[in-house]
Protein backbone atom coordinates (compact mmCIF):
# COMPACT_ATOMS: atom_id res chain seq x y z
CA UNK A 1 0.00 0.00 0.00
CA UNK A 2 1.44 3.37 -1.13
CA UNK A 3 2.23 5.92 1.90
CA UNK A 4 -0.26 8.39 0.94
CA UNK A 5 -2.87 5.94 1.48
CA UNK A 6 -1.10 5.05 4.95
CA UNK A 7 -1.25 8.52 5.99
CA UNK A 8 -4.74 9.00 5.42
CA UNK A 9 -5.70 6.34 7.26
CA UNK A 10 -3.86 7.95 9.73
CA UNK A 11 -5.34 11.11 9.76
CA UNK A 12 -9.15 9.03 9.54
CA UNK A 13 -8.28 7.11 12.66
CA UNK A 14 -8.44 10.93 14.35
CA UNK A 15 -11.26 11.95 12.13
CA UNK A 16 -13.08 9.59 10.88
CA UNK A 17 -15.82 11.37 9.35
CA UNK A 18 -13.73 13.81 7.78
CA UNK A 19 -15.18 14.77 4.05
CA UNK A 20 -12.38 15.58 2.71
CA UNK A 21 -10.04 13.00 4.23
CA UNK A 22 -12.23 10.08 3.05
CA UNK A 23 -12.44 11.74 -0.56
CA UNK A 24 -8.69 11.61 -0.76
CA UNK A 25 -8.38 8.44 0.04
CA UNK A 26 -11.20 7.24 -2.15
CA UNK A 27 -9.71 9.20 -5.50
CA UNK A 28 -5.65 7.21 -3.76
CA UNK A 29 -7.57 3.78 -4.49
CA UNK A 30 -8.75 4.84 -7.78
CA UNK A 31 -5.20 5.45 -8.94
CA UNK A 32 -4.62 2.03 -7.73
CA UNK A 33 -7.54 0.67 -9.79
CA UNK A 34 -9.81 -0.05 -6.55
CA UNK A 35 -12.89 1.10 -7.71
CA UNK A 36 -15.14 -1.34 -4.82
CA UNK A 37 -12.93 0.81 -1.84
CA UNK A 38 -13.11 3.87 -4.00
CA UNK A 39 -17.19 3.61 -4.07
CA UNK A 40 -17.02 2.30 -0.68
CA UNK A 41 -15.92 6.00 0.84
CA UNK A 42 -17.64 7.79 -1.42
CA UNK A 43 -20.65 6.07 -0.96
CA UNK A 44 -19.78 6.91 2.73
CA UNK A 45 -19.66 10.93 2.35
CA UNK A 46 -22.95 10.77 -0.03
CA UNK A 47 -24.84 9.61 3.25
CA UNK A 48 -22.50 11.47 6.16
CA UNK A 49 -22.25 14.88 4.46
CA UNK A 50 -25.11 15.20 1.36
CA UNK A 51 -23.48 18.87 0.52
CA UNK A 52 -20.10 17.33 -0.07
CA UNK A 53 -20.59 18.25 -3.53
CA UNK A 54 -17.21 16.56 -5.06
CA UNK A 55 -18.40 12.94 -3.99
CA UNK A 56 -21.51 13.37 -6.40
CA UNK A 57 -18.90 13.98 -9.87
CA UNK A 58 -16.48 11.37 -8.71
CA UNK A 59 -18.70 8.74 -7.88
CA UNK A 60 -20.54 9.50 -11.16
CA UNK A 61 -17.69 8.70 -12.97
CA UNK A 62 -16.31 5.64 -11.17
CA UNK A 63 -20.16 4.57 -11.93
CA UNK A 64 -19.40 5.10 -15.64
CA UNK A 65 -16.33 3.18 -15.43
CA UNK A 66 -18.30 0.29 -14.45
CA UNK A 67 -21.56 -0.33 -16.92
CA UNK A 68 -23.37 1.81 -14.36
CA UNK A 69 -24.81 4.62 -16.65
CA UNK A 70 -28.42 4.71 -14.70
CA UNK A 71 -26.92 5.24 -11.51
CA UNK A 72 -24.26 7.37 -12.54
CA UNK A 73 -26.99 9.59 -14.48
CA UNK A 74 -28.79 9.50 -11.30
CA UNK A 75 -25.59 10.82 -9.29
CA UNK A 76 -25.03 13.44 -11.07
CA UNK A 77 -29.00 14.56 -11.23
CA UNK A 78 -28.53 14.53 -7.33
CA UNK A 79 -25.26 16.13 -7.48
CA UNK A 80 -26.59 19.30 -9.77
CA UNK A 81 -29.68 19.75 -7.52
CA UNK A 82 -27.01 19.82 -4.40
CA UNK A 83 -25.05 22.42 -5.92
CA UNK A 84 -28.06 24.58 -7.26
CA UNK A 85 -29.19 24.38 -3.70
CA UNK A 86 -25.58 25.44 -1.90
CA UNK A 87 -24.63 28.03 -4.28
CA UNK A 88 -21.66 26.34 -6.59
CA UNK A 89 -22.50 26.86 -9.58
CA UNK A 90 -18.79 25.96 -10.59
CA UNK A 91 -19.24 22.42 -9.52
CA UNK A 92 -22.92 22.58 -11.48
CA UNK A 93 -21.21 23.24 -14.43
CA UNK A 94 -19.10 20.44 -14.26
CA UNK A 95 -21.81 17.58 -13.33
CA UNK A 96 -24.14 19.04 -15.90
CA UNK A 97 -21.02 18.78 -18.24
CA UNK A 98 -20.83 14.99 -17.33
CA UNK A 99 -24.33 14.63 -17.12
CA UNK A 100 -24.73 15.87 -20.44
CA UNK A 101 -21.69 14.33 -22.08
CA UNK A 102 -23.49 10.77 -20.47
CA UNK A 103 -27.14 11.30 -22.25
CA UNK A 104 -26.21 12.76 -25.07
Amino acid sequence: MNDRIEKLKTFLKESPSDSFLNHALALEYIKLGNDAEARLLFEKNKSANPNYIATYYHLGKLLERQGEEKQATEIYEKGMQVAKLVGDMHSYNELQGAYEDLVY
